[in-house]
C-alpha cells in the first residue's frame, strides 16, 4: 500500500509540473506582448516598457517559467517601482487590475465555491446512486421506466433551466424561499444553507442523472455475473444481493466519474454561480477573462486542476481500499 501510495503521490506532481507547463505556455508564451496586456491599450511605449522591467518578462522564456515554478513553490518578490512586494508560496502572481495577489483572491473565493460544489455533491451522489441503485432492482417495472424517462430528460436539460424554473416556482410563485443568496457559514449558518438550497438543488438534479444511468449500468452488468446468481441459488435475499454484492462491484465507475466532476467543479460551476449570484472562482474566472487578467486566469485553472488531480488522487485511494488487487498492479 505504501509503495501504492507513493506512485500515485509521485505521478500527481508530475501530472501538477506538466500542467504548469502548459499554462504558462498558452498565457504567457503565446498571446505575445504580455507587458502590453498587462498595462492596457492606452498606456505608452515608456509605461510598457516600465510594466516590462517590473515582471522580468525581458529575461529568457525558461528564465521566466522558473521565477513563475519558484513563487509557486518558494514565493517570491515583485517590483511596484517603488520597492518590492513579496508573495507567500504558493505564489500565483499579482492581478493585473486590482494589484492584489491571487493566491488572495482565490482564498476569499474558495469557501463560496466549497459551500456549493460540496452541498451539491453531496446531493447528486446520493440521488443519482440512490435512482440507479432502484432502477436496476425494479428493471423490466414501471418503476425503471419512469426513472429512465426522468434521467434522460435531466441529462437533456441546461442547469440554468433547471435554476430558473426553481426560482419561479419556489420564490415567486409559492414564495417558499428567499431570493438565493450567498451567506458566509460563519454568520449565519441557517441563512448559509437557505441561500445555497436552490443552487444545491440545480447542481443535483442535473449531476445526479448521468450517475444514476452509470449506476443502473454497472449494476445490471454486476448482477448478470455467476457469483451472483450463486448467492440467489443459495438463497440470500435480494436486498442482500443487491446491497452486500451488486453495489460493492458497481461502485468502482462511480468513484472515477465523482473523483473527476468533483475537481473540475470548483472552477466549473460557473453558470450555477451567475445564475443564483453566488461570488465563487467560476464567476471571478469569467471575469478574469473578459478583462484579461492573465495571473488570475492562470491561477484559477492551475487550483482547479489542483482539485481535479486530489479528487483522482483520493478516487485512487479508495480503489485500493475496496479491491486490493488495485494495490498491487
Amino acid at each position: 500500500m505504501t509503495g501504492f501510495l507513493l506512485r500515485r503521490l509521485g505521478g500527481a506532481v508530475l501530472v501538477l509540473l506538466a500542467l504548469t507547463v502548459v499554462l504558462y505556455a498558452v498565457f504567457y508564451v503565446a498571446p505575445g506582448d504580455v507587458a502590453q496586456i498587462a498595462c492596457g491599450p492606452r498606456c505608452s511605449p515608456a509605461q510598457v516598457a516600465q510594466v516590462t522591467e517590473q515582471l522580468r518578462l525581458d529575461d529568457p522564456v525558461y528564465v521566466q517559467y522558473a521565477h513563475f515554478l519558484q513563487g509557486i513553490v518558494a514565493g517570491r518578490d515583485f517590483s511596484t517601482g517603488t520597492g518590492a512586494e513579496h508573495c507567500a508560496m504558493p505564489c500565483l502572481g499579482v492581478s493585473y487590475q486590482s494589484d492584489q495577489q491571487v493566491t488572495q483572491l482565490i482564498l476569499a473565493k474558495l469557501p463560496v465555491t466549497g459551500s456549493l460544489v460540496i452541498g451539491a455533491f453531496a446531493g447528486w451522489l446520493v440521488l443519482g446512486v440512490g435512482t440507479g441503485v432502484l432502477s436496476a432492482w425494479r428493471r423490466g417495472r414501471l418503476t425503471e421506466r419512469v426513472l429512465t424517462w426522468l434521467t434522460l430528460a435531466g441529462s437533456a436539460t441546461p442547469v440554468f433551466v433547471i435554476g430558473l424554473l426553481l426560482i419561479i416556482l419556489f420564490c415567486s410563485t409559492l414564495q417558499w424561499l428567499p431570493a438565493p443568496s450567498y451567506v458566509p457559514f460563519t454568520e449565519d449558518p441557517e441563512q448559509w444553507a437557505w441561500g445555497l438550497l436552490l443552487p444545491w438543488t440545480s447542481l443535483a438534479l442535473i449531476e445526479s442523472a448521468k450517475y444514476a444511468r452509470l449506476t443502473r449500468s454497472a449494476m445490471l452488468e454486476t448482477l448478470a455475473e455467476d457469483h451472483v446468481r450463486t448467492f440467489r441459488a443459495y438463497g440470500v435475499g435480494e436486498r442482500a444481493v443487491i446491497g452486500r454484492h451488486a453495489l460493492r462491484g458497481a461502485v468502482a465507475p462511480v468513484i472515477a466519474l465523482s473523483a473527476l466532476d468533483f475537481g473540475t467543479m470548483f472552477g466549473g460551476a460557473v453558470l450555477t454561480e451567475s445564475l443564483f449570484g453566488i461570488p465563487g472562482i467560476g464567476r471571478e474566472l469569467v471575469h478574469a477573462v473578459k478583462v484579461v487578467d492573465l495571473p488570475v486566469v492562470v491561477g484559477m485553472v492551475l487550483v482547479t486542476g489542483f482539485f481535479v488531480v486530489l479528487a483522482n488522487a483520493v478516487a485512487d485511494l479508495l480503489y485500493a481500499l475496496a479491491d486490493r488487487r488495485v494495490a498491487l498492479s
